[in-house]
């Protein structure tokens, strides 16, 4: 399906050149005199390789048509991450490459999407906040709020997010996956 260049938008998967890129990174630029353009930084998915990318902002893209299907992340064998289909029990392997992204985020037993094209898996479709464990921060201060301090906690896949000083060690907290930040307590 073609669509104009200004369309294109983060985490997008188009086809240029008889190759699959996921925009990473837009960001539309209108000079003083001139076009318009879009300035995007791709991942090419087969590859790995990230790549810039200017197109005019009228010009046409094609955005590729993805099946996702539901699926759960069950561990990590060697480079490449192992998915279970949650109908079918049919294993599904992807590199860290083309995951990159949510390998701070991914816990056995997570239910997201995985989507594929043409019968092959591309990439992941995490859910918007996922679950994780504290398992190393700094003693929280006796009485401690929620105040607008916060302390670095590192997480059980070792992400480090800033949490409140009442949050310990041991401690289940809310991350938001788009953004890395800490939500609440659960």
């Amino acid at each position: 399906m073609a669509i104009q260049a200004v369309q294109l938008r983060k985490g997008m998967i188009i086809e240029l050149d008889g190759e699959l890129l996921r925009v990473h990174d837009f960001q539309h630029v209108t000079p003083g005199k001139g076009q318009a353009i879009v300035q995007t930084r791709m991942r090419n998915l087969r590859s790995g390789s990230m790549i810039d990318k200017r197109f005019r902002s009228q010009e046409a893209v094609e955005r590729v048509q993805l099946d996702s299907q539901g699926m759960e992340y069950l561990y990590q064998e060697g480079d490449s991450y192992v998915f279970m289909n949650s109908e079918t029990y049919e294993q599904t392997h992807l590199s860290a490459d083309a995951i990159e992204e949510a390998l701070p985020y991914l816990v056995a037993n997570l239910s997201l999407k995985v989507d594929f094209y043409q019968g092959l898996p591309v990439s992941i479709e995490m859910p918007t906040t996922v679950d994780l464990e504290v398992t190393d921060t700094e003693p929280g201060l006796k009485g401690a709020t929620a105040s607008a301090s916060s302390k670095p906690a590192t997480l059980e896949t070792g992400l480090v997010v800033g949490v409140p000083q009442f949050v310990n060690i041991g401690d289940r907290v809310r991350v938001e996956t788009s953004t890395g930040e800490y939500l609440t307590r659960v």
